[in-house]
C-alpha cells in the first residue's frame, strides 16, 4: 500500500523537504520548508505510534512467582493461574515471574482489560505439540526479561491445534499487542513456522533477543517499532516485516538498537511505509550478493502483479510504502536490491556500505538524499527512481550496469520496477560529493538532468555502446564539479540552455587508467585535474572556473602535489604533462580533439562527440549518429537496445554493426568486482 497523504521530509543541513505522491512543481513548493529531517520523521512516527505505559522496562511490585519444574508448575493458590495437563493459563491482568523449565506452553487468555505481563527470569519452555508461549486474550501482554537471566522459548515442529488460519503458528503468538523489555537475554526457536508473531503491535524497548525461525523472525501484522535492545535473527524468509496493508497500518518505526540479520527473504519488509531514525543494522539477505553482478538487465516483459509477487525477493530494507531514514549505520549485503521502496525513499543520514545483485538504493517513485555516507561497493545499478534528488553526502558507487538511472518505467522480469509516472523521469543534483564507476552508463537519465551544485566523478564505461553521461531531453548544467570520463561512441555534453560552460576531448586513442588530465586558464590555475580510474578515450570537465571568452591548455600525464580524492586533485601544483592542445572557449560548450575545437553531434544532446573531420574508411567513434542515413540510425539505435536487453551480446552486436559498414572499438566490459 502507498499512502496518499502528504509527507514531508526535510533536510538538517539544507532545509529541502520532499512532498511524496506529489509533482515537480509540489517538490519546488516544498522545497522551502524548514523544519528539521529528525523533527518531521519524529512527527510522523509520533502520529501513527505511542509508547504506553509497560513498554518500558518497570521494577517488579505485586509480582506472582511461578516456579516451572519440567511438567508441573509450583505457585500460590490463585484464581488469576490454572495448570493443566502441561499449559499453564494466566486467565488475569498482572505481573507473574516465570522461571525454571517447562515442556508444555504458558497461555495467556485474560478476561479483564488490565495488562498482563510475563517476567522470564531464567526459564525453559519447550513445546512438543504448539506455539510455547500463546495469547489468545489480553488488552496488551510485556514479556520483560530480567537482569542477568538466560532464556529460552521453543515450538514445536508440527503443530496438533492450528486452525484454518494457521494460528497459532509462532514459537510466542499474540493475538494482540505485545511488547518485549528488559535486559535480560531470551532465545526463541521457531520451529514451526516464525519465531515471534503479534497480530497487532508489536514493540521492543530493551533485551539481548535472538531469533531462529524456518519462516520469519518477528512479525507484527499492524506495527513493529523498536528504539533499544540487541536482535539477532536468523530466519528462513523475512527478518523482520510487518503484514497489513490497510491504511495506517503496517507501519515500522526503529529509533535505535543494534540488528544483525540473515535472512532467505527480505532483511526488513514493511507493508507499508518505515521510519528509522538510529540503530546499527547488519543485514545479510537471499544469500548474499553474487561473486560477480549480471551486467546487463534481462530487459522488459509484460507482467502481472501476480507474477511479480510470485518472484522470491531477497532484498535487505523493503517497503510497500515510503521510507524515511534520518541516521544509523547499514551494512547491507543481498542478492536483491539492498535498500527497496515500492513508493519514496528520503534519506538525510546515516553510513551506508552496500553490496548487491540487484539496485543498491531503489525507489519506483521518488528518491530525496540530503545527506549520509554512501559506499556502494557492488551494484546492478547502484541509484535508480522515477525522480531522483541529490542534496548532500558522500557517496563512492559501483555498478556493472548504470551508476545513477532515472527512468519512467517499464516491468522486468526479476521485480526491478519503476512505476510509470506521467512525470518526466529527472536527475537534479544540488550537493555532495560523488564518485561513480559504471559499467553501463555513469549518469542515465530516461527524461533530464539538472546540476547546480556538487561534484560528480564518473569513472566508465569502456564500452562504445554506453555513454559516462547519457540523457534522452535535456541536461541542464548551472553549477558544481562534473567530470565524466568513459568510451567516445556515445559521450553527450550539456544542453544549449546550460549556464555553465563545459569542455568534451575526445582523444584519438584510448587513454590508460591513472593517465591526469590537467586544465588550466591562460593564468596557469587550474580549471581541474582527474585521472581517470579505468581506460577512457573521451572525457567531459564542466567548471564554474570555465568562462566563455577565455583560453585554455589541456595536457595529460604528469602529476600533481594536490591533495587526492577518489582522482581528484586539489590545490598543489601540476607538473611533467604533455600539452594535447590550447583553445579559447567560444561555446557553452567546446567539442574537442587532437586537432583543436570541433563540432558536436546533434543526435546526442549537446553533441556525440567528437572525432574530427575523418575523410574515408567506415564511420565510427563519438561522431558516428551524424554520419549515418535515417535508416541506419534506426538499425544501430536497435542494436544497441538489443544490447541493452542481452538479447544481443557485445561480440554479436560488432559483427552487426559490421554489417552496416560500422567500425566501433568496442571492448569487453570490466565487470570485475572490486576487492572489498
Amino acid at each position: 500500500m502507498i499512502h496518499k497523504n502528504m509527507f514531508k521530509m526535510a533536510s538538517v543541513a539544507l532545509s529541502a523537504s520532499l512532498l511524496f505522491a506529489c509533482s515537480n512543481t509540489d517538490l519546488e513548493e516544498t522545497a522551502e520548508a524548514s523544519s528539521p529531517a529528525l523533527e518531521i520523521v519524529q512527527s510522523e512516527i509520533d502520529s501513527v505510534l505511542t509508547y504506553t505505559a509497560g513498554d518500558e522496562y518497570e521494577e517488579l511490585e505485586n509480582a506472582e512467582t511461578i516456579e516451572l519444574t519440567g511438567t508441573e508448575a509450583d505457585y500460590a493458590s490463585s484464581a488469576a493461574v490454572l495448570f493443566e495437563e502441561g499449559t499453564l493459563t494466566i486467565k488475569a491482568g498482572g505481573t507473574y515471574v516465570l522461571s525454571g523449565s517447562l515442556d508444555g506452553q504458558v497461555v495467556v487468555d485474560s478476561e479483564d482489560d488490565n495488562p498482563v505481563r510475563i517476567v522470564l527470569d531464567g526459564v525453559s519452555i519447550q513445546s512438543s505439540e504448539t506455539s510455547a508461549i500463546f495469547v489468545e486474550k489480553a488488552e496488551k501482554t510485556i514479556i520483560s526479561l530480567e537482569e542477568g537471566s538466560e532464556n529460552r522459548v521453543a515450538d514445536a515442529a508440527n503443530y496438533s491445534d492450528t486452525d484454518d488460519a494457521d494460528e497459532p503458528n509462532a514459537a510466542i503468538f499474540s493475538k494482540s499487542d505485545l511488547t518485549i523489555n528488559g535486559t535480560g537475554q531470551l532465545i526463541v526457536e521457531g520451529n514451526y513456522n516464525n519465531g515471534i508473531t503479534s497480530k497487532d503491535a508489536l514493540k521492543i524497548t530493551g533485551g539481548d533477543v535472538t531469533i531462529f525461525a524456518v519462516d520469519d523472525a518477528l512479525m507484527g501484522r499492524d506495527l513493529v517499532a523498536a528504539k533499544d535492545g540487541t536482535l539477532t535473527i536468523e530466519a528462513g524468509d523475512d527478518g523482520i516485516k510487518t503484514t497489513n496493508d490497510e491504511e495506517n497500518t503496517g507501519t515500522i518505526a526503529l529509533e535505535g538498537g543494534t540488528y544483525s540479520i540473515v535472512a532467505g527473504g527480505d532483511g526488513i519488509q514493511s507493508s507499508a511505509d518505515a521510519y528509522i531514525t538510529g540503530g546499527a543494522y547488519s543485514i545479510t539477505s537471499g544469500g548474499g550478493s553474487p561473486e560477480t553482478v549480471k551486467t546487463n538487465s534481462p530487459g522488459p516483459v509484460q507482467g502481472t502483479a501476480t507474477e511479480e509477487a510470485d518472484v522470491e525477493s531477497g532484498k535487505g530494507l523493503k517497503t510497500e510504502g515510503a521510507l524515511f531514514v534520518t541516521g544509523g549505520s547499514f551494512t547491507v549485503d543481498s542478492a536483491d536490491d539492498a535498500v527497496h521502496s515500492n513508493g519514496d525513499i528520503a534519506i538525510s543520514g546515516g553510513e551506508w556500505t552496500l553490496s548487491t545483485g540487484e539496485d543498491g538504493i531503489h525507489a519506483d517513485q521518488m528518491m530525496v538524499l540530503d545527506d549520509g555516507t554512501f559506499d556502494i561497493a557492488k551494484s546492478y545499478e547502484a541509484l535508480e527512481a522515477a525522480q531522483l534528488s541529490i542534496n548532500g553526502g558522500e557517496y563512492t558507487l559501483w555498478a556493472s550496469d548504470d551508476g545513477i538511472n532515472v527512468s519512467n518505467g517499464t516491468a522486468t522480469a526479476d521485480e526491478d520496477t519503476i512505476t510509470s509516472t506521467q512525470e518526466e523521469p529527472l536527475l537534479t543534483i544540488t550537493g555532495g560529493f560523488m564518485s561513480v564507476d559504471a559499467g553501463g552508463d555513469g549518469l542515465d537519465a530516461n527524461g533530464s538532468i539538472h546540476m547546480t551544485g556538487g561534484t560528480v566523478l564518473v569513472n566508465g564505461p569502456v564500452t562504445d555502446m554506453e555513454g559516462s553521461i547519457d540523457y534522452d531531453n535535456t541536461f541542464t548544467q548551472e553549477g558544481g564539479l562534473l567530470i565524466a570520463a568513459g568510451s567516445s561512441g556515445m559521450v553527450q555534453s550539456t544542453s544549449e540552455d546550460s549556464t555553465q560552460s563545459a569542455v568534451v576531448m575526445t582523444f584519438p586513442d584510448i587513454q590508460e587508467a591513472g593517465t591526469l588530465n590537467h586544465l588550466e586558464d591562460s593564468a596557469g590555475n587550474t580549471v581541474a585535474s582527474f585521472a581517470p580510474e579505468k581506460d577512457y578515450q573521451a572525457i567531459y570537465i564542466s567548471s564554474p572556473d570555465l568562462q566563455v571568452g577565455s583560453s585554455y591548455t589541456l595536457s595529460v600525464g604528469g602529476s600533481s602535489s594536490g591533495e587526492e580524492t577518489e582522482g581528484l586533485y586539489t590545490g598543489g601544483s601540476y607538473e611533467g604533462g604533455t600539452e594535447v592542445l590550447s583553445f579559447v572557449q567560444e561555446e557553452i560548450a567546446t567539442w574537442l580533439n587532437e586537432d583543436g575545437i570541433t563540432e558536436a553531434a546533434p543526435e546526442h544532446g549537446g553533441g556525440g562527440g567528437a572525432g574530427g573531420d575523418r575523410q574515408g574508411g567506415p564511420p565510427q567513434g563519438a561522431n558516428l549518429m551524424e554520419q549515418l542515413d535515417e535508416e541506419t540510425a534506426l538499425q544501430v539505435e536497435e542494436i544497441r537496445a538489443q544490447l541493452e536487453a542481452s538479447t544481443l551480446t557485445e561480440e554479436q552486436a560488432q559483427t552487426a554493426l559490421a554489417e552496416l559498414g560500422i567500425e566501433l572499438p568496442m571492448r569487453p566490459m570490466d565487470d570485475t568486482v572490486p576487492a572489498q
